[in-house]
C-alpha cells in the first residue's frame, strides 16, 4: 500500500475468499459481484484464463484466481462469484470461491508484503492488511491481470 503520513486514511474493501484464506481488493477497482454463469472456454489461452463471458453485450474474459495464484482448485459451489474488476480501461472478472463483506481499514493497520521471494508474493500482493484477529491479503488487480 502506499506509505501515507495520514493513519486515519481509510480504504474499502471487497472481502473474498480462496479456499481458506481471506483476501482482498480495494473498492475502487471492483465494478460489481456476479453469480457464477456459464463461461466460454476460449482456445489456445493460458491455463488460468477460465474462458469469456457476456456482460449485458460485452465479451468479458474471466480469470481463475486460484490457478493464476497456483492454489489448489476447489469446486464451484453455489458461493462461487466472479468479481468484476476494472484496470487501465480494461474490464475482467476474476473467479473467487466466495465474497463475504466490504470492510473501512484504516490504511495504518495494512502492512507492505514481506518478501518471500515468490512470485506470488512480490507481484500480486499490495499489502496485509490486520482485521481485528484477521489477515487480509490485498492484491494488486492489475498484476493479476497483465499477462505475464
Amino acid at each position: 500500500m502506499s506509505q501515507n503520513n495520514d493513519s486515519n486514511e481509510e480504504i474499502q474493501l471487497v472481502i473474498f475468499r480462496l479456499g481458506s484464506e481471506e483476501y482482498a481488493f480495494d473498492i475502487l477497482t471492483v465494478q460489481e459481484i456476479k453469480r457464477m454463469t456459464d463461461i466460454t472456454r476460449v482456445p489456445h489461452t493460458p491455463e488460468y484464463i477460465k474462458g469469456v463471458i457476456n456482460l449485458r453485450g460485452s465479451v468479458l474474459p474471466v480469470l481463475d484466481l486460484k490457478t493464476r495464484m497456483n492454489l489448489l482448485p476447489t469446486p464451484i459451489t453455489e458461493d462461487t462469484r466472479i468479481i468484476i474488476i476494472k484496470t487501465e480501461q480494461v474490464f475482467v472478472g476474476i473467479l473467487v470461491d466466495a465474497v463475504s463483506e466490504v470492510v473501512s481499514m484504516k490504511c495504518s493497520e495494512i502492512e507492505p508484503p514481506q518478501g518471500s521471494g515468490s512470485i506470488v508474493t512480490e507481484n500480486y500482493v499490495k499489502g496485509i492488511g490486520k482485521l481485528g484477529d484477521r489477515l487480509l491479503i490485498i492484491l494488486n488487480p492489475q498484476s493479476i491481470v497483465d499477462v505475464v
